[in-house]
């Protein structure tokens, strides 16, 4: 995995440009070995560095800090390429992480064989969250499951453990075909 920010253009307006480009492994792995693993198996696996981590993980810089039984973790330095026009951490940033951590507490709890999807993701943003704001963090854990559907949240603090958005996930839950 491979990411980097400089100043190396120009915009047409004048004003100085930045990059970002990264690399990531191909996820034919790891899809491959969903059908064989448990979920809390697939994600330690993916945590130990076994298996490649989602490419979204590496294209927003979403780090992997724990997972446990109906619970996972993330964190992310927020940095301007996730900014709006308005100088702050764009809501479908948080959003996505938010729906990652609530679909993986979800898939921590799923036997091998067994996948989930989200059906719904009803997300409250609460304070902006911008470079100022310094490393987040975000945390699903498992309210309800389910045979065909569970129900997770996840919140997203500060290092002040800070509320600064939350949300709550329903997921549907189905069988993985092995081939």
């Amino acid at each position: 995995m491979t990411q980097t920010q400089h100043e190396d253009h120009v915009h047409a307006n004048g004003s100085a440009g930045r990059t970002n480009s990264h690399s990531w492994a191909d996820p034919s792995a790891t899809l491959a070995a969903l059908a064989g693993r448990s979920g809390v198996e697939l994600l330690a696996a993916i945590g130990a560095g076994e298996l490649p981590p989602p490419p979204v993980m590496v294209t927003l810089g979403i780090e992997l800090v724990e997972f446990s039984h109906g619970r996972a973790v993330f964190a992310l330095d927020p940095q301007e390429m996730h900014y709006n026009p308005l100088g702050s951490v764009h809501g479908g940033v948080l959003a996505t992480l938010l729906d990652s951590a609530a679909g993986c507490a979800v898939h921590s709890v799923l036997p091998a064989g067994t996948g989930y999807t989200t059906l719904d993701l009803n997300t409250r943003y609460l304070r902006p969250v911008t470079t100022d704001t310094g490393r987040i963090t975000v945390t699903g854990a498992v309210l309800s499951r389910g045979s065909r559907t569970a129900l997770a949240e996840a919140k997203v603090t500060d290092a002040g453990d800070r509320l600064l958005a939350h949300a709550t996930s329903t997921c549907l839950i189905f069988p993985i075909g092995t081939g």
